[in-house]
């Protein structure tokens, strides 16, 4: 038999979490779970599992968002709970590049473009974020772009 789909091992977590009573892994299984059914509507066929680690990713960043709010408004039992949410997210969505591995693409990216100020920012952009598939930040790639192109 072949290996599961992403999505079919995302149930069975869910079933697990269900029988092991633990809310948070359910909870933030779920919100996956309903995220991915509402992009399979949208896009109307069935997600990859590429496709499955994307909408992930999206779920990951938006609990990093709520983590850096929350920390700002002082409330550490959000933070907390998005953290716990975020830590059972992260093992779907693609493994993330690491700053090196960034800089790299960047490098790469303003040598194919011929990009030379901060006017190109858009185009060397679109390369980087294309060839990093969701392994990458984008606020993050725009710093460091921004600062390449002395912007």
């Amino acid at each position: 038999m072949s290996d599961p789909t992403l999505k079919q091992r995302i149930r069975e977590e869910m079933t697990a979490a269900m029988k092991s009573g633990e809310k948070v892994r359910l909870g933030a299984l779920r919100m996956l779970s309903a995220a991915i059914t509402n992009h399979e509507k949208e896009v109307l066929h069935e997600l990859s599992d590429d496709e499955v680690r994307e909408i992930a990713a999206r779920e990951v960043k938006r609990r990093n968002e709520s983590i850096e709010a929350f920390e700002k408004g002082g409330r550490a039992d959000l933070v907390e709970k998005e953290t716990a949410e975020r830590e059972v997210l992260k093992p779907y969505a693609p493994e993330q590049l690491s700053e090196t591995e960034v800089d790299a693409l960047i490098e790469a990216a303003i040598a194919a473009t011929g990009a030379s100020s901060p006017k190109e920012l858009g185009k060397v952009m679109g390369v980087v974020m294309g060839s990093a598939k969701g392994k990458v930040d984008g606020g993050l790639v725009q710093a460091k772009v921004r600062a390449r192109l002395g912007g």
